[in-house]
C-alpha cells in the first residue's frame, strides 16, 4: 500500500484543518518546502499537496510554493485544491505535478474531467469528498444531492481510474477512518481508492491495507504524522508488510 504524507498549504504555510474548517487551523510549519524535503528524506515515495486557498477561491493560489516543493522533493507529487478548469490543470502539471486531483469541477462540469482524461490519462485523479454519504464541493463548504458511490461510478464511466476518497466527518479528527464507507467505495465505485481522513494509528493503516483486494491502494497521512501518533518509518513498514 502506498503511503502519502500530506502537505496542506494556506497562505504559504503548512497547516491542517479540523473537518475542513478554516477557523479550526493548526499551523505546523512556515516552510513547507523543508517539510516536503523532510518527508522524502524519511522514505516517502509520493507526496500529496493540497492548495487550501485554491479550494476556497476556486483557482490555484499557491502555485509558486507548489512548484518549489516539487523541485525540492524529487519524488512524484499529487496536487489538488482549486483546479476547476483545463487551464488551471495544465498550469499545475507545468509546475511539475505528477497527478492532479479534480474535485468540485467533476460535479459541476464533468466534461472537463472527460477532456482531461483524454489528454492526460491516469495523471487525472478525482477527489471524492463525502459527508454522510453525499458529495461535498467548494472546499467542503457545500454538499450536493449526489451519492458518493454513484458519483464514483460516473467518473469511472468517463475513464477516470483513481480517486482520493475523504470522509469529511473524520478528516483531521484522529478518530479513525470510515472503514465501512471506504470499503463500499472501493468495492462498488469502480475506481482505485486512496483513502484519506481520520487515520490515527498503525492499526488504522492495517485495516485499510486489508482492503487492498477491494481496490484500496494507498492512504494519505496528515495530522497523525504531524502530531507524532506514529512515525513515517513505522507507517511505511506497515504498508510494506506482506507486499
Amino acid at each position: 500500500m502506498l503511503v502519502m504524507p500530506a502537505i496542506d498549504l494556506r497562505e504559504g504555510r503548512c497547516v491542517r484543518l479540523y473537518q475542513g474548517r478554516i477557523e479550526a487551523e493548526t499551523v505546523y510549519s512556515t516552510d513547507p518546502v523543508a517539510v516536503a524535503r523532510g518527508w522524502v528524506e524519511r522514505g516517502a515515495r509520493w507526496l500529496h499537496v493540497v492548495d487550501l486557498d485554491g479550494a476556497f477561491a476556486g483557482r490555484p493560489r499557491n502555485l509558486e510554493v507548489i512548484a518549489a516543493i516539487i523541485r525540492a522533493a524529487g519524488v512524484p507529487v499529487q496536487v489538488g485544491g482549486g483546479i476547476r478548469s483545463l487551464e488551471s490543470l495544465a498550469g499545475v502539471l507545468a509546475a511539475g505535478a505528477s497527478r492532479v486531483v479534480l474535485g468540485t469541477v467533476a460535479i459541476t462540469n464533468p466534461e472537463v474531467v472527460a477532456t482531461a482524461v483524454e489528454r492526460y490519462g491516469e495523471r487525472v485523479v478525482v477527489g471524492i469528498d463525502s459527508l454522510d454519504g453525499q458529495v461535498a464541493i467548494e472546499g467542503w463548504e457545500a454538499t450536493v444531492a449526489r451519492g458518493a458511490v454513484e458519483f464514483a461510478r460516473q467518473m469511472a464511466s468517463l475513464g477516470v481510474t483513481r480517486a482520493v476518497f475523504t470522509d469529511i466527518g473524520r478528516d483531521g479528527t484522529l478518530q479513525g477512518p470510515n472503514i465501512a464507507a471506504t470499503r463500499e467505495m472501493a468495492h462498488s465505485g469502480g475506481l482505485k481508492i486512496i483513502a484519506s481522513g481520520g487515520i490515527a494509528s498503525l492499526d488504522d493503516l492495517r485495516k485499510l491495507k486489508e482492503l487492498a483486494a477491494e481496490g484500496v491502494e494507498g492512504a494519505i497521512l496528515g495530522r497523525s504524522l504531524y502530531n507524532g501518533n506514529f512515525t513515517l518509518e513505522e507507517a511505511l513498514a506497515v504498508a510494506a508488510d506482506g507486499d
